[in-house]
């Protein structure tokens, strides 16, 4: 980053910047980067370093990966051990069954379970089939799939739940589109199925999802907005679908992506939202959170209130400005 950004969070820190003053940071790599930096806080660290932490050429510790996976190259699968984790309910009706870095959850309704995102096929199996029925679910309850976008770590074992249970998968029809054309998920594509509509809301029994668009990090994805029950009180989760960097970068794409973190945002806001989940656990922390031991009367650690949702999504915008001014196309 430079003197100039190590300076700049000195007097950050000296000074306390408030949201006024932020909004009037220049229009630099530095500013932005203070700008994310201060609203990240110790809450959104992971996020802060995953997104605002680039080298300066504005390439992807993952697009080398990505470009493999796209042509086709076989990925390794890890060790068990190394990404196996227990699933755990965190809140009355939602419970993760997601691995140490990705992110599946199931929600259960009066009339059957939702399940958001997949992750990687080599992990579906035992943690979201295996995991349900360790918390005494029955995965042949599972209604719908919702995947947030078409990245392997993401979709990979919608097709397993498509075709054991008969669940219906929603995806936006431009990652249909991208999934089918490549064809190079291990453990088959899912058929074609349900397109999300930005806005549409998804009623399950007695839970209601609503799906929003925001394209950025693929053209596709989707992020949401639902109640959830902690111990019996309803609050509200903003779930954002796509953070990383990881695609083809030119000044058009972040202005795509940026737009979809505002319009996220407001619509966050809008709701109530005091709660963020994602899809990867170095964004949301979520498998820590999951495995916090807590009292009844203890707030979930999740539970970041609605000043928090703004601020993860202060982070996503502003990291993404920084790496706009750092895209030369």
């Amino acid at each position: 980053m430079g003197k100039a950004f190590s300076a700049a969070l000195v007097m950050a820190a000296g000074l306390g910047l408030t949201g006024a003053s932020m909004a009037q940071v220049p229009d630099t790599v530095d500013g932005h980067v203070l700008a994310a930096q201060k609203a990240a806080g110790l809450d959104f660290a992971g996020t802060l370093d995953v997104l605002c932490i680039q080298p300066s050429d504005g390439s992807d510790p993952q697009a080398q990966m990505m470009r493999d996976v796209a042509a086709g190259k076989p990925r390794p699968i890890p060790a068990r051990e190394k990404w196996y984790a227990e699933p755990a309910q965190v809140f009355d009706n939602v419970y993760f069954v997601g691995t140490k870095e990705h992110s599946s959850w199931a929600i259960k309704t009066s009339a059957g379970i939702i399940i958001l995102d997949t992750m990687f096929n080599y992990a579906a199996e035992a943690e979201i089939v295996d995991g349900l029925k360790k918390l005494g679910l029955n995965p042949a309850d599972i209604k719908y799939v919702i995947v947030s976008h078409g990245h392997g770590d993401h979709d990979e074992g919608a097709k397993l739940l498509q075709d054991k249970y008969g669940a219906h998968v929603i995806m936006d029809a431009v990652d249909w589109d991208a999934i089918i054309k490549a064809n190079n998920m291990p453990g088959g594509v899912p058929k074609r199925d349900m397109e999300a509509k930005d806005g549409q809301k998804l009623t399950l029994g007695d839970e209601t999802i609503t799906i929003i668009k925001t394209p950025g990090h693929t053209l596709g994805t989707l992020s949401y907005l639902f109640p959830v029950k902690d111990h019996g009180k309803t609050l509200t989760v903003a779930y954002s679908g796509g953070m990383g960097f990881n695609f083809p970068r030119s000044k058009a794409r972040f202005e795509t992506y940026i737009a979809s973190a505002e319009k996220f945002a407001a619509e966050a806001k809008a709701a109530d939202a005091t709660i963020v989940f994602s899809n990867h656990s170095m964004y949301d922390q979520a498998w820590i959170r999951s495995r916090w031991v807590r009292k009844a009367s203890d707030p979930s650690p999740f539970i970041v209130g609605a000043d928090g949702v703004t601020r993860y999504m202060t982070v996503l915008s502003e990291c993404a400005k920084a790496a706009k001014i750092r895209t030369k196309s």
